[in-house]
């Protein structure tokens, strides 16, 4: 996928807040790819703050993200990625001829409760394995 066969492929998240899908799945990817996969994500209208039922959800499974801030979707995040996931985005999603994009219908976490995120989050997981047994065939999330 990259032009370097040595090079780690890279994936870029992305969603409208960049403050509970796309961060969910970053975390996701970076804990379980074990730095294989180069990891970014980003918001087409960044919120302030990281969703605080997406940081309760996701630390119930062993992962922090007390520390993450939403960012700003730039054209240079998508120039450098492999893949481009977009979750709810629309058009707003800079293209570039030879990405490859995946679009992950998922509900949007905003303003709902940790109950209601739970269920979004094991989606994500379960995405984001797949994601990295086709992007590392031999690192498999299981293999831990």
């Amino acid at each position: 996928m990259t032009a370097d066969p040595a090079a780690k492929p890279s994936v870029l998240f992305v969603c409208v807040h960049n403050a509970g899908r796309s961060q969910m799945a970053a975390a996701f990817l970076s804990s379980l790819a074990k730095g294989a996969i180069e990891v970014r994500s980003a918001g087409s209208q960044p919120a302030d703050t990281v969703n605080p039922a997406a940081v309760e959800a996701m630390a119930e499974v062993g992962i922090d993200m007390s520390a993450e801030v939403p960012k700003i979707l730039t054209t240079e995040a998508v120039r450098k990625s492999d893949v481009v996931v977009t979750m709810g985005c629309g058009d707003e999603c800079p293209y570039f001829p030879g990405k490859r994009y995946e679009d992950w219908v998922l509900e949007d976490p905003a303003g709902q409760g940790v109950d209601a995120v739970r269920p979004i989050r094991d989606r994500i997981r379960t995405r984001v394995e797949a994601l990295i047994t086709e992007l590392v065939p031999a690192q498999h999330p299981d293999a831990q």
